[in-house]
């Protein structure tokens, strides 16, 4: 199965999107992390699209997406709730479930707990919560901001095979769907990450912008998280808090990963695929 490439207009920005199972009537929004892109969600998104429609978005200044004019502003997860917002209207849903990794898991949360209050069925987190490890968002900062770029795609590859290691085990083609489906080529013709350097901002403009723990409290939805059982982003004790706070998240650890399981073996499939039909 093969997904369909489409663009909408939000907020004035336009953002890509693929599309699975388009004949399925439920409906499955799946969110990217930081500087990722949508293609990331392909794995999961063919095994969802045998029952649902899954629609998985390019962030604004990640993939096909346009990039932001006013990045101070925009690359914020206030920003990326109202694009959620203008895309699920525009497509016609009603309600639908949410899976997001890291970021995605963030603008899920802020969006379940705000403006698709009632709308968002389900909530699945992967390696997100309420509240992240400073060390590890300096982490994340220190590559993101400042993307690396090289002569060759191979060479690309093998570095995104070590900074993204902790996403457990990839296939070979696996991981070269990866590197060529997040590959931009620079004027002076070497590759690098494809995505604008300037989403970095959010950490620079946004401060305490992942702090949720008082938009967590409020929800009142079933919520999943699939925590990578050595992730330095979503701390054990933060885990915890998420299984006695709010809505009391089933929190399940995935072994052999990091900060974030990839959802692509069968094993990750079966736990999103189990909550979402509600078992």
């Amino acid at each position: 199965m093969n997904p369909t490439s489409r663009y909408l207009r939000c907020e004035g920005r336009e953002l890509h999107y693929t599309e699975w199972g388009d004949a399925n009537e439920e409906t499955v929004i799946a969110w990217h992390g930081l500087a990722r892109t949508c293609r990331d969600m392909d794995d999961i998104a063919e095994h969802l699209a045998q029952r649902y429609r899954v629609i998985c978005p390019d962030t604004l200044g990640r993939g096909l997406s346009q990039w932001s004019p006013d990045p101070a502003r925009e690359y914020c997860l206030a920003f990326y709730v109202k694009l959620a917002v203008s895309l699920v209207d525009q497509l016609g849903l009603d309600r639908f479930h949410w899976l997001g990794t890291s970021m995605g898991g963030a603008i899920g949360t802020l969006a379940a707990a705000g403006p698709l209050r009632g709308r968002i069925r389900r909530l699945v987190l992967n390696d997100n919560g309420p509240q992240l490890a400073d060390a590890a968002i300096a982490r994340i900062r220190s590559y993101a901001g400042n993307p690396a770029a090289f002569d060759t795609v191979s060479e690309l590859e093998q570095y995104f095979r070590t900074i993204y290691k902790p996403y457990g085990w990839l296939s070979d083609a696996q991981w070269r769907r990866l590197t060529e489906t997040s590959t931009r080529r620079l004027p002076d013709g070497r590759v690098t990450p494809h995505y604008d350097p300037a989403m970095v901002m959010q950490f620079t403009h946004h401060d305490d912008d992942y702090l949720l723990w008082d938009a967590w409290d409020s929800l009142d939805l079933p919520v999943l998280c699939l925590r990578g059982e050595s992730s330095d982003l979503l701390l054990a004790q933060t885990a915890d808090g998420m299984r006695t706070r709010g809505p009391r998240a089933v929190v399940i650890e995935i072994p052999d990963c990091g900060h974030a399981p990839a959802l692509n073996t069968p094993a990750q499939f079966a736990l999103v695929e189990r909550f979402l039909a509600g078992a």
